[in-house]
């Protein structure tokens, strides 16, 4: 397997997790003011999740540019 498609693997399964935190903070949003306390850490939680994919999305660009 070539690294092209072993970034696109894990970008596919960083995708997955990304959608399941942007999802959690929806569903922590709507649910609030219950569990006000968690807000801060699954919004960075989600932050970190997109931050990485699209590091990784990059990476993939410039490799399939190369």
């Amino acid at each position: 397997m070539s690294s092209v498609e072993e970034l696109k693997a894990e970008i596919k399964k960083m995708s997955a997790k990304a959608m399941n935190m942007k999802m959690n903070l929806h569903d922590l949003s709507e649910e609030l003011p219950t569990n006000w306390t968690t807000v801060l850490t699954v919004a960075q939680e989600t932050y970190d999740a997109y931050a990485a994919l699209e590091a990784a999305r990059k990476r993939l660009k410039e490799l399939e540019a190369a």
